[in-house]
Formats: structure tokens, C-alpha cells, sequence
């Protein structure tokens, strides 16, 4: 019988066990998280000064709407993509890393899509102000597009293509 069976532990597809599996994936989630904690921090340090500029008085209502949207959705995306560096502080040493790296995974997603969200915002806020024009929200609408295919269309595409044979 394998030295792997015999302890008890169980090995997978890098013939590695649970735990050494759940430390490899909290590393690449921390790795991502970095990235996208940093697109978010400053586009919320930036949505926070615009309130103080001069020109925020002379928004429309529907500007000012838009933009305190935005904020509050990048306020939530800022939470969500720190959420995880929380948890696993909170949960250190407890022995539950493979149930941490979950939900700090599903914490990242929802980040993720927040970040989408926040950035479609500012996108539509910013261009509105800049060209008071009628085909802003279909710009607006092509840039979601975008996203929604490279952040979640291609990689779904090659989960399925490269999971399910």
C-alpha cells in the first residue's frame, strides 16, 4: 500500500495532501488578490476626492446619483478583496485552511465582480461628465462586455474546454 494511503492523508493530481494542497492554493489566491486589491484601492482613493473637488457641485443629480453608487460599490469591493487576508488571520492555526481557501476564493469572486461593477460605474460617471453625449452607455455597455470576457468568459471557456475531457 502507499506511504501516502498507509497515514491516512490523500493524494490528488500533484500528489500532494489536503493540506499541502490548501497552503499552494492560498498562496496563488493571495498572489491574485494583490492584483486586483490594488486596482480597486486606487480607484477608490480616487472616487473619494472627487467630492472635494469644485466641479462635483456643478454635477447633475443623476451624476451625483451615479457617483455615490459608485463609491459604495467600490467601498464593497475594497471589503470583499481584503476579506480574505481577514479570514485567514482569523482562522490561523484552527486547521480549517481547506474550508478558509474556499470561502477567501468566493470572497475574491464576489470582489472581482464588485471591481467590474465599480469600474463600469466610474467608466459611465466620467464619461458622461467628459462628452454629455448619447452614446456613453453603449460604450460603457462594450467595456462591460469586455471585462465580463476576459475576467470571466475565457477562463470559464478553458476550465470547460480543459476540465472536461
Amino acid at each position: 500500500m502507499p506511504e501516502a494511503e498507509q497515514d491516512g492523508s490523500r493524494r490528488r493530481g500533484r500528489n500532494e495532501t489536503e493540506e499541502e494542497r490548501a497552503d499552494r492554493m492560498w498562496t496563488e489566491l493571495i498572489q491574485e488578490v494583490r492584483v486586483a486589491q490594488m486596482g480597486v484601492q486606487i480607484l477608490f482613493g480616487f472616487l473619494l476626492t472627487v467630492v472635494f473637488t469644485p466641479t462635483y457641485d456643478d454635477l447633475s443629480g443623476t451624476d451625483k446619483t451615479i457617483y455615490i453608487v459608485t463609491v459604495v460599490l467600490g467601498a464593497c469591493a475594497t471589503g470583499a478583496l481584503i476579506g480574505p487576508v481577514s479570514l485567514h488571520r482569523l482562522v490561523s492555526g484552527r486547521r480549517i485552511k481547506p474550508q478558509a481557501v474556499q470561502w477567501a476564493s468566493r470572497l475574491t469572486l464576489l470582489g472581482l465582480a464588485l471591481l467590474l461593477v465599480t469600474t463600469s460605474s466610474s467608466l459611465l460617471l466620467i464619461l458622461r461628465v467628459a462628452t454629455h453625449d448619447d452614446y456613453v452607455p453603449y460604450l460603457v455597455a462594450g467595456v462591460v462586455f469586455w471585462y465580463l470576457l476576459c475576467w470571466f468568459g475565457l477562463p470559464m471557456w478553458a476550465r470547460h474546454r480543459h476540465t472536461t475531457r
